[in-house]
This record gives structure tokens, sequence and C-alpha cells, in this order.
């Protein structure tokens, strides 16, 4: 079967990928590569990457796509949020404006719905009085259990200019890490060759982060993080390959004494800042009460 879609309006200049989980299923990235890589979506009759630019009367046609294999993990249902939780979420903002929204990201909440939990952020925020009348773009990732800093932009032209900020890295995170271990530089840079799977493909990512110690007390450290690339788990990665895993992490871990379901992730991300149209912005967020608990027991200081 074969169906054909023109662009126009709101979609100009959106990536393909993006496009086709708004527009036809919230599929996995996987999906879409394989897909193309197969030719069975194609702009105007030729083969492009996930990143094309839709250009206004493009053609994007669709050759007989399967769209009820098992391996489709990603599910389309929205999270019904509570009142509960939609009145607590105005907590969390720390900037709200027409244009984007920056809030501090609480543990244990996924910023967009998965297979284990559609629990997420995105389906409470736009129930919020902050978002009436506008809809919540997602512009960068945060895993589940990271807290913190995060970006929300309120319509596709600043979905689309976050999205291009941060691919060519001109805005700029810093984290800050609770890890096992004290490392024998103050300050450095971890550069690494993380290896990803997409199917039966390997890929091989180049990964960089600055790091600084803050504070280092019985065998363990707070770290200031701050990424120059946006691997997928790149700090927790990275870490784990230098024998220094972040306190609570049940994925990138050395022994089940570090961590357990009961500990939340000790990475917070605490800064960020950007510049547009030639005003810059600089946010704070601060760290959660179980942050702050485990630097109190560790005897750690962020200054």
């Amino acid at each position: 079967m074969k169906k054909t879609f023109q662009i126009k309006g709101e979609f100009i200049n959106s990536r393909l990928d993006r496009w086709f989980k708004r527009i036809i299923s919230d599929v996995p990235q996987s999906f879409i590569e394989k897909n193309l890589r197969k030719g069975k979506i194609k702009i105007n009759n030729k083969k492009q990457k996930s990143s094309y630019k839709l250009k206004e009367n493009d053609f994007v046609v669709l050759y007989n796509i399967n769209f009820t294999s098992n391996k489709l993990k990603k599910t389309s249902k929205k999270y019904i949020a509570t009142k509960k939780e939609i009145t607590s979420s105005s907590n969390l903002f720390i900037e709200n404006n027409e244009n984007f929204a920056v809030i501090n990201k609480p543990a244990g909440i996924a910023v967009q719905s998965g297979t284990k939990s559609i629990r997420n952020i995105l389906d409470i925020l736009r129930f919020t009085k902050e978002f009436k009348n506008f809809s919540p773009f997602t512009v960068h990732r945060l895993d589940k259990e990271t807290t913190g800093i995060f970006i929300v932009a309120k319509n596709r032209k600043y979905a689309q200019l976050f999205t291009s900020l941060f691919r060519i890295r001109k805005i700029y995170k810093t984290y800050l890490g609770i890890v096992l271990g004290e490392l024998e530089k103050k300050t450095g840079i971890f550069e690494d060759d993380l290896i990803y799977y997409e199917d039966d493909r390997k890929i091989t990512n180049k990964a960089i982060t600055k790091f600084t110690v803050l504070d280092c007390k019985k065998n363990y450290s707070l770290l200031k993080l701050n990424p120059h690339t946006g691997r997928k788990h790149q700090i927790r990665r990275q870490l784990l390959l230098r024998g220094h895993p972040i306190l609570g992490d049940s994925k990138y871990r050395m022994t089940k004494e570090h961590s357990s379901k009961k500990s939340s992730l000790m990475l917070h991300a605490y800064k960020i800042n950007f510049s547009i149209a030639g005003t810059k912005y600089n946010y704070i967020a601060e760290p959660p009460d179980s942050f702050k608990k485990i630097l109190k027991e560790k005897y750690l200081k962020i200054f």
C-alpha cells in the first residue's frame, strides 16, 4: 500500500523523523531508520536521512509499512494526569513565557511515555494552567531517574530553534553527580567512543564530557559535569568506564552494594545557559532533598 503526504504550513523545516512521529505514528527511532534504509519512506521518490529538513510541497511517500510488529515498543496512549499532579506541577516551573518553559524535573518520571510506564511529564504539563492554549514540545532528553533542568517549547518555531541550538552545541548544561571513589585528577575531560546498537547495526559515537571535582570525602566524590556531546546515558556510561559509577544507578553500576531500587540516581541537571537573538538566558535548578541528603551523609559540599 502506498500513501503520499504533501508538506504544508507548520511542518516546513521540521525533521523528517519528528514529522513521522507526530503525524504518522509515535514509533521508536529504530523503526524509522530501518524503513528509511529499506526505501519504504521516501521524499519526492528519493531516499533521505531521518534528519532531512522538510520543504514546502515536499511529498513524503510511504510504501507498505507494517505497524503491527511486536518490536514497536512505544505506545501512542496518552497519560491522564490526576488533579493533584496537575496542581503540584506548578511548583516545578523555573521559567514560563509564551515560547518556552523551564522546569525542575523530579526523579522517577519519564519525559515521554514508554513501554514500562505511560506516566510522563509532557502529558502532565499539557493540562497545567501554564500550558493553557499551548502544546508541549520536547527539544532534548533527560533520563527518567535524572532530576533537574528541562526545557519544553510551547510552539513549533521554538521547538525547531532549541533543536538547532542543541545540535550546534550552543546550549550549555552543567550536571552535578555524586560518585563512588575519588578521581586522580581534580579536573579534566572524558573522551570515549560509546557503542550503541540499532536492530543489528553497530553504531559508534564520540562522547566528550568535562569534569571538575567539587569535593571528595571517604571514597565518595561530588562532580561538576559539562557534556560537550549529547549521547544517550553519556555521563553515566563514561563514569562507569572509569570505575566511578553514579550512586543510585541501577543500570550502570559495578556491584549491587552501591545501588538499590530504594535509592535515587544522584545525577542532577543543575544549570543551563544559552542565547536567543542576543539575549542571554541562565537557569539554575535546586537539587532535590534526596540529593542534599546524600551530600550531608557523605560530608560533601557543593561550594
